[in-house]
């Protein structure tokens, strides 16, 4: 079974983290950690930060311009992603619609859920600039880790491709 691919982007590790405790909760609870005291250890090779488990592989950006590197790499490397959650508000770089216009001219078709708890733009003025969009969600931060999953289940399904 292929893991459905998710990028985050957003400029605060601790909302990295979050993601990966609701959607990845067998590598947040320890297992990272553990592989590094082996490597340590052992001598090994530094353990990976691979955050794949159970159903979803998350990878990370902190700014938009990584954002939408990570995009370009993986469609380059034919693993494209199958979702990306964006921050509005990412200092220094691009804010959340800037990237999200990059995003367009690479991958039109990829869901994206914009998120955070602050917006210098409203929905409405989001939905006029990319009108008739499918692919284009919001969620509010805190968010709830229930709300989250179910999102990221629902709009990374594969059977939902837009053409």
């Amino acid at each position: 079974m292929h893991k459905r691919r998710i990028l985050v982007i957003d400029d605060s590790e601790d909302i990295h983290k979050d993601f990966i405790r609701s959607l990845c909760p067998e590598k947040a609870s320890g297992a990272r950690e553990f592989a590094q005291l082996e490597s340590a250890l052992f001598g090994d090779a530094p353990a990976s930060q691979d955050t794949s488990s159970g159903l979803f592989e998350l990878d990370s950006a902190y700014q938009g311009q990584e954002g939408l590197a990570k995009v370009r790499e993986a469609l380059a490397s034919q693993r494209p992603y199958s979702l990306v959650f964006l921050d509005y508000r990412m200092p220094p770089g691009w804010n959340g619609l800037e990237t999200l216009r990059h995003l367009r001219t690479i991958a039109p078709s990829l869901p994206v859920v914009v998120c955070s708890a602050y917006s210098d733009y409203s929905w409405e003025e989001i939905h006029q600039e990319f009108s008739g969009e499918r692919v284009l969600t919001e969620l509010r931060k805190p968010f709830n880790k229930k709300e989250l999953h179910e999102l990221a289940l629902f709009l990374s399904d594969p059977r939902r491709a837009v053409p």
